[in-house]
């Protein structure tokens, strides 16, 4: 009844007037409630699942449409149309406009500037923030472009939005206003000049951009603001979140009766090791980033104004100056990457976050850990001064898998540099301290060393020190300047810093004397973060990882073995080989003298020669300047054994630890037995010291069986690999090898994907990627950089000192029915189907995003090849793009569905509600169903697919994608999509308009550039194209 009293309304007033908002919201909320009551009834009855998932999406289209009741403003533009007034377009901007009534609490009493009332859903300070940028975006668009180009953007924008409100082509009563507020806005874009492509593009763009930093400050601002309102007894140095170490610790003690010895011993000896690799995925330059980490800064000023009460007319203009002044500078410059980076600056970028930011935040964070480790646990439970719950390495500049440009000089130059860096930084930090410790007592031990005549013994010693330091960079930099010129490194200059417990040392003798002479606050202010920092971040700054496919290794030893007269290792069968390598490790005799391949080159490859020279650099290089030898592809146990003679042959004192990395759904179930079979090797048994660590691939896993099955499948590998570890008495370590999508393995609650886990497999010891563009999202401003330790650290210790299901052999069973369907049915249509490459060549932007300049290493691995050899990260981005995000629900609607209508029904219900690792999965899986839009896909589809049975395809697909969504629901028991995940859907209702937006500027500009041949039209339209490319993975939150 609520909806035909809904229907009768006349429709200009269900989309336009405002002054008729409030009674089609009325009747939208009855509307919801009595879907929501028929929901619960036909719950009970046992409707079909098909009618009940029908009923959830009109209560999830009611409830949408009813929580976003919006006062409109509007406009006069130039062409005489009234719109109303969007966030890019509001007067006199400003980041001290914040209505009066936020600045009261929930009983109406003034607040010192701490706005928390709502306003859309969404914080008023970050709607305020997100309008106030936006609308000197706005300001600078029509001063630098004229108000046309505005005018225009405002009118796309206006278009978006009525298609939204007229449900996105997801209400059928609504369809055919859905239908022509689309076709406006697709015939809008196609009456753009390329060069208005580009420029409406770029104020899309960038006002995600700014959205973007916005919503990062506010998530930190709300954290902080947390912290100190909470009155839970707490000493207030961390959140008393569910996942903060602040939440965990207390829970711990109180409610689980952990002892606090215990908790204290698993701190201090667990480790987070984050893997910085230079994946191919972030697409902002690192000059706009800047600019955009300078925008969080002032907003963290106009907050400290405000709550202070300090804004004054003079600050409220000097910020809003300096916020123009950044805004103007984004929009001036280009936003477009001409070249690609190299590997040298891909290092740099790296180190670059370490520099400004986790220099200063983790041993910050550390300090605020230690003081909640006291006021919990007491106050002989401190966090010990050395102690690394995190710790950095990285690939950038060791991963040569399938990147031709990363050399071993490569390598060589990026260890030197890291070093040099390092050296400088702590070397600093030391003169800080000189500067201040006067003072003139001093432990005996201490005095011994610097003698009786010195005044200042703290100064001479320390000076001594840094003295030290910047010979050791200097020698780093002299040695830079010989793989530069190409001349051979010499030895190490004398007295300089090779070892960090060397350093380590002597900071803590100056601690203790401290701490000695009843200075214990001095020791502690002056002396913790330097100790801290050493301790973390070493002498290099970040180990390397050298990481190269297994086929590399197999073709050296090829050209070894046949220049030695043996054969060809390539045609060995694994038993010959196994034998032989075990051999040679046994034998104390070299294959080969240095460099005797250049003599040889009818027998050695180049790529076998850089390969056997890359094992000389790794001999070359000093203490902790390498971490770990990854070996991508591997299959076999020879394939580990390889790595382990190349590098003894080659004179590697200290032998990287060897990791095999196992990536498809074949890989992960031979893991156990590959493993079972080096343990039971002595040769190699011997030479792993009892640990071993192994490296899960999620994002090939996925690309290669879809996700549910990749997850199974991963889940299952790691209990396996734990069960054959503790056989042969080995310590085993798991390096997960995640991106920042879902469908490579990701997942934004990092919490809950740490204790999703199988129990038993991380053991306080979590070793994993950040990749591309999580890495400044994670790490690319203090504040969330904190945060990221402390989720990190806090789901590590959780996930050890908390008792968690395991799945009994019924869910198993379950799990491998749902494996197997998803499977199979992913593949049938990714691999069996012949439409599906097409389809997806010519639907996606995947061809031209090599045009990207966002990485150093090809899309491929190999030149040839076609979706089998693409690489996850472009099969990800190239969904990402279009919001279909195929390689992440495909075939788990098939599989769910099959369980739930089966016997097995109310097993997969219960396994829903009781298992926390199947739970995240499924979620996962709805939290991109919510943010997928096949609307828009179907876009893509109609312009660019041009073959008649690919298209049928992608309206397959698209149906596959609405039953998926249907069955989750029904399995879920929720009414719409995420339906807790609030905030997803608040922040999705506000970014879509702009989305939708870029996606149908793609579009048009993706079937003009496959169209013409006019050399500088192709220039304007590659620019359109990478540019609307970066405004949909800025909207979207990632990339591939």
């Amino acid at each position: 009844a609520a909806l035909t009293a809904l229907q009768k309304l006349p429709q200009s007033s269900f989309q336009f007037h405002h002054q008729r908002r409030e009674t089609v919201t009325a009747v939208m909320l009855s509307a919801r409630a009595a879907a929501s009551a028929a929901i619960r009834v036909a719950g009970r009855g046992r409707t079909s699942s098909s009618s009940l998932a029908a009923a959830r999406r009109s209560a999830a289209l009611l409830t949408n449409s009813a929580s976003s009741p919006t006062t409109t403003t509007t406009r006069l533009f130039s062409n005489g149309t009234a719109r109303a007034l969007s966030s890019i377009a509001e007067p006199g901007p400003s980041l001290f406009n914040v209505p009066s009534s936020a600045l009261m609490d929930k009983d109406g009493q003034k607040v010192g500037g701490v706005p928390e009332e709502k306003h859309n859903g969404i914080d008023t300070q970050l709607r305020a923030d997100v309008r106030a940028m936006g609308s000197l975006l706005g300001k600078i668009i029509t001063e630098h472009e004229g108000p046309e180009i505005f005018d225009k953007v405002e009118k796309m924008r206006s278009l978006a939005k009525e298609w939204r409100e007229a449900g996105a082509g997801r209400n059928p009563s609504l369809k055919s206003d859905a239908d022509a507020a689309f076709s406006s806005m697709a015939r809008f874009a196609s009456s753009l000049s390329s060069s208005e492509l580009f420029l409406i593009s770029r104020a899309f763009t960038h006002f995600l951009a700014l959205a973007n930093a916005a919503e990062s400050h506010h998530r930190c601002r709300k954290l902080r603001r947390a912290v100190t309102a909470e009155d839970s007894g707490s000493i207030g140095a961390l959140s008393t979140k569910r996942d903060s170490c602040g939440g965990v610790i207390p829970k711990l003690v109180s409610e689980s009766g952990v002892g606090a010895k215990e908790i204290w011993e698993a701190l201090s000896s667990q480790t987070v090791e984050l893997v910085l690799t230079a994946h191919p995925t972030q697409v902002n330059r690192t000059t706009l980033l800047d600019k955009q980490k300078r925008i969080q800064e002032l907003l963290n000023e106009a907050d400290f104004d405000r709550d202070a009460g300090l804004v004054t007319p003079y600050r409220k203009k000097d910020i809003d100056d300096c916020l123009q002044m950044i805004i103007s500078g984004i929009w001036q410059s280009d936003e477009v990457a001409r070249q690609k980076p190299t590997p040298i600056v891909e290092a740099e970028r790296g180190v670059m976050v370490i520099e400004s930011v986790l220099w200063e935040t983790l041993p910050n964070f550390l300090r605020k850990l230690d003081a909640t480790m006291k006021d919990s646990l007491g106050d002989e439970y401190g966090l010990p001064l050395t102690a690394t719950p995190i710790k950095i390495a990285s690939w950038m500049g060791g991963d040569r898998d399938g990147n031709p440009n990363v050399t071993p000089s490569v390598t060589r130059e990026v260890c030197l540099s890291n070093r040099a860096k390092c050296a400088s930084l702590i070397a600093a930090d030391v003169r800080v301290i000189i500067n201040k410790l006067s003072i003139t007592n001093c432990s005996d031990e201490l005095r011994t060393i610097v003698g009786e005549d010195v005044q200042e013994p703290y100064r001479h010693f320390l000076y001594q020190v840094e003295k030290k330091l910047k010979r050791t960079a200097a020698w780093a930099r002299d040695e830079l300047e010989n793989v530069h010129a190409g001349r051979p490194g010499g030895e190490p200059a004398e007295d300089i810093y090779l070892k960090k417990s060397d350093l380590i040392d002597e900071l803590m003798l100056v601690h203790r004397s401290l701490c000695e002479t009843g200075n214990e606050i001095i020791a502690d202010r002056m002396m913790t973060n330097v100790i801290r920092n050493v301790s973390a971040f070493g002498l290099t700054l970040v180990p390397l990882d050298v990481r190269q496919e297994s086929d590399r290794h197999e073709e050296a030893l090829d050209c070894v073995t046949r220049h030695l007269g043996l054969g060809s290792y390539a045609q060995w069968d694994e038993p010959t080989r196994l034998s032989w390598l075990q051999k040679e490790l046994s034998s104390h005799r070299p294959l080969l003298r240095p460099g005797e391949w250049y003599g040889h080159s009818d027998l050695f490859t180049p790529t076998a020669v850089d390969t056997l020279e890359t094992f000389r650099m790794i001999a070359d290089q000093h203490e902790d300047s390498l971490g770990a030898y990854v070996i991508s592809q591997a299959t076999s146990a020879s394939d580990v054994l390889a790595v382990l003679l190349l590098q003894r042959d080659a004179g590697v004192k200290e032998p990287l630890r060897v990791v095999p990395l196992f990536e498809t759904l074949d890989d992960l179930h031979g893991a156990a037995d590959t493993m079972d079979t080096l343990f039971g090797l002595p040769a190699y048994k011997g030479s792993i010291g009892g640990k071993q660590e192994v490296m899960i691939g999620y994002s090939d896993s996925a690309k290669d069986a879809g996700r549910l099955a990749a997850s199974w499948a991963q889940y299952e590998t790691q209990e396996k690999l734990a069960e054959v570890a503790s056989k042969h008495s080995v310590d085993i370590t798991f390096f997960h090898g995640k991106g920042g999508t879902v469908g490579r393995g990701g997942n934004p609650a990092t919490f809950n994907a740490i204790l999703a886990h199988a129990p038993d497999t991380i053991n306080g010891y979590f070793r994993v990627t950040e990749q591309g563009e999580m890495i400044n999202q994670n790490f690319g401003f203090h504040d969330r950089a904190e945060r990221t330790l402390d989720i990190y650290t806090a789901a590590v210790l959780s996930e050890k000192l908390t008792d968690r299901p395991r799945p009994t052999a019924e869910w198993r069973d379950v799990m491998k029915t749902l494996s197997d369907v998803s499977c199979d049915a992913y593949r049938a249509v990714v691999r069996g189907d012949e439409r599906f490459v097409p389809y997806f060549r010519s639907a996606t932007p995947e061809l031209e995003l090599s045009s990207l300049n966002i990485g150093s290493r090809p899309a491929k691995r190999k030149a040839t090849g076609g979706v089998e050899s693409l690489r996850a990260i472009p099969w990800n981005f190239s969904w990402t793009q279009t919001r279909l995000n195929l390689p992440t629900w495909l075939g788990v609607g098939e599989a769910i569905g099959e369980v739930l209508n089966g016997d097995d029904g109310e097993t997969l219900r219960a396994m829903y509600e009781e298992w926390g690792s199947f739970q995240t999965t499924v979620d996962l899986v709805e939290m991109v169903l919510a943010k997928s839009e096949p609307g828009i896909a179907a876009h893509y589809d109609r312009v660019l697919v041009k073959d008649d049975r690919a298209k049928e395809l992608g309206t397959h697909v698209r149906k596959i994608h609405a039953e998926t969504e249907d069955t989750v629901l029904d399995l879920t028991g929720h009414e719409c999509l995420s339906e807790y995940d609030t905030l997803l859907r608040q922040m999705m209702q506000v970014r879509n308009p702009y989305v939708d937006c870029l996606n149908v500027l793609q579009v048009e500009t993706l079937d003009r550039l496959r169209s013409t041949e006019d050399e500088a039209e192709q220039k304007k339209l590659s620019d359109a194209l990478l540019t609307t490319i970066t405004g949909v993975a800025n909207g979207m939150g990632n990339t591939g």
